[in-house]
């Protein structure tokens, strides 16, 4: 029997490619699994595609390249990291149009549930919506579970949003090493709202304001009292505050944190120079407040652009994704030195005998990386003994 594929029954009728799957059907005359060894059929590897596929599947829309695509980028394979830096380059022409907007709180916060509902309402209005979900990595396994997208259930099956899930891979700031890559490929794909989900872990997830126009705090009642609030971390950079699950019994606690939070930010200077930062409240689950702060940022886009700012963060931040790159390049290098390698093996073995004291062991591990990248030929360290440069390949 030759392999097709076929609509399975629980699709429905007027499904677009939301659905993107391919169901093969079994082999007939099998029953409770006997003969399964001759059921076994090797399963054929996916297309490899070619640069020009990558960008022509992207700029129809195609989603499956699409992940495809962010797939590439989010490999650490050395052989996927020309190719994909090489797709940005044909890409970067079709970039910038985008709004994009970060959105972080501590978690049980309600973000899931909060761009659920304003997805939604984004789409049903005509927009293409791209959220970008990070999920915090094992710092046992290095697993992610990657169930943002669960608790979207409306709107991953939309057909004008994209919802792409990705581990923290142990980067700080609440966003992936390539959040900034899989920012671009979704706006080149013609997603014109792009929302970026952080880990949620509390003040530190500032990485994401570098990489967005409008950085969004989500807020709960009772998380602190005003001193809390004027800590330095993502309040000082926030462009909006939002206090969220303001309904039922809590919504009067909403109100009053929303007073709170006004005023603690008369203490702030605003996120973004020419902007008013305030609180708002909102209910992800009855949807009241969803349209308004949309209201809010669209206001901010105007008014930011209006005074040129929006293109000044925005080489800004391109600066920032070039120092970035320069520095992931110089660790992958240092990690992958034989040289660099076996002095830190040997200064790690020193260390826990206790034969070398740890600022001893640094100052070791620092002059390995000097010889290996940065000292020339037969040019004294910092010990003051002439060494011969190693080769960092």
């Amino acid at each position: 029997m030759q392999d097709e594929t076929y609509r399975p029954d629980w699709v429905p009728e007027d499904a677009g490619s939301q659905f993107a799957c391919r169901v093969m059907r079994g082999r007939e005359g099998v029953r409770n699994g006997a003969d399964s060894a001759a059921c076994v059929v090797p399963s054929s590897p996916a297309r490899r595609l070619s640069l020009e596929d990558y960008e022509a599947g992207i700029l129809a829309g195609d989603r499956m390249i699409l992940a495809r695509a962010i797939t590439l980028f989010e490999s650490n394979a050395p052989r996927h990291a020309e190719p994909a830096q090489e797709l940005v380059r044909r890409l970067l022409p079709h970039t910038g149009e985008t709004i994009r907007v970060g959105i972080t709180g501590v978690p049980g916060a309600g973000k899931s549930t909060f761009i659920e509902a304003l997805g939604c309402l984004l789409c049903d209005r005509g927009h293409r919506v791209a959220v970008l979900a990070v999920d915090p990595s094992s710092s046992v396994s290095g697993g992610s579970i990657l169930g943002d997208k669960t608790r979207m259930e409306l709107l991953s099956r939309h057909p004008r949003a994209f919802i792409r899930p990705s581990p923290s891979g142990g980067t700080l700031g609440g966003v992936t090493r390539k959040s900034r890559e899989t920012l671009l490929l979704c706006e080149a794909a013609g997603y014109d709202v792009v929302l970026v989900e952080t880990v949620g872990v509390g003040q530190g997830e500032t990485t994401v304001r570098s990489m967005v126009d409008f950085f969004l705090v989500l807020v709960l009642t009772g998380a602190g009292d005003e001193l809390q609030g004027i800590k330095k971390g993502v309040i000082e950079l926030a462009d909006a505050i939002l206090v969220n699950k303001a309904d039922g019994d809590n919504r009067r606690n909403a109100l009053v944190a929303q007073a709170d939070y006004n005023q603690v930010l008369h203490y702030l200077r605003p996120g973004t120079e020419g902007w008013t930062t305030r609180a708002y409240t909102c209910s992800a689950l009855t949807g009241e407040g969803i349209a308004d702060i949309w209201e809010v940022v669209l206001e901010f886009r105007r008014l930011v652009r209006e005074s040129g700012f929006f293109q000044r963060r925005r080489y800004l931040q391109t600066l920032a994704w070039v120092e970035s790159m320069a520095e992931e390049h110089l660790r992958n290098r240092m990690a992958q030195n034989p040289a660099v390698a076996a002095c830190r093996e040997d200064i790690r073995r020193r260390v826990l005998t206790g034969d070398i004291s740890p600022t001893a062991a640094a100052r070791e591990l620092i002059d390995a990386m000097e010889k290996a990248f940065f000292l020339p030929a037969d040019v004294p360290s910092s010990d003051g003994v002439r060494s011969v440069r190693f080769s960092s390949d």
